[in-house]
């Protein structure tokens, strides 16, 4: 298990929204890492508006990270699953 968790702290993953104006960067294991916010946006766009992207991208994030964290934990449990006399 501690394997699967250092694989998916490697691992990278995105969400976008408000056509790439706001960016986040997140790991396999669901931990943000990173916020881009357009400086560009920051001048035209109001605090809601900004909020709301930045839940979006985040949830984009975190959508695909939990994705490829069930996926990982499926490989590593029929690995275990494989090692058990009968089952594999």
């Amino acid at each position: 298990m501690e394997e699967v968790k250092s694989r998916l702290e490697t691992m990278t993953l995105f969400g976008e929204a408000g056509n790439g104006e706001v960016r986040v960067m997140c790991n396999g294991n669901r931990r943000i890492k990173n916020l881009y916010i357009n400086h560009q946006l920051l001048k035209t766009a109001d605090q809601e508006q900004i909020e709301e992207l930045v839940v979006v991208a985040a949830n984009r994030a975190l959508e695909q990270a939990d994705r490829v964290n069930e996926a990982e934990m499926q490989s590593a449990a029929f690995g275990l699953l494989g090692k058990i006399p009968g089952l594999g």
